[in-house]
């Protein structure tokens, strides 16, 4: 790779990274997010099995791997805060990346999932 291409590599790699950890929040943050705003949907990615076996009061299940397509049937506005969180923040960082590309603009992580409360 010459370095022209290295430097474009690694510039696209820095604001994937950056996007990603961009809208990060810690628990606390997520519950002055829910007062705040009224219109907040709190989406858990997990399985339904994680999700019946404990998860935060108010949120929704849609798992990972039907984000992509059952996110409009929860959510149709595509300016909604969203705060989306797993078991560990993996699989909502994943999420997260599928919704930006959807075009939802106000998605948020929570930091460390069900782990990091």
């Amino acid at each position: 790779m010459g370095g022209k291409n290295m430097k474009q590599f690694f510039r696209k790699i820095g604001r994937i990274f950056t996007r990603s950890i961009d809208n990060q929040l810690n628990y606390k943050e997520v519950l002055n997010m829910i007062k705040k705003w009224q219109n907040v949907k709190l989406i858990d990615v997990r399985s339904i099995q994680e999700y019946n076996e404990g998860h935060i009061d108010g949120a929704i299940c849609i798992p990972l791997y039907e984000l992509q397509s059952r996110i409009v049937e929860k959510v149709n506005n595509k300016d909604t805060v969203i705060i989306l969180y797993c078991a560990s923040g993996v699989r909502s960082l994943k999420g997260k990346d599928v919704l930006d590309k959807l075009g939802y603009k106000n998605v948020y992580n929570l930091k460390g999932g069900m782990n990091g409360i």
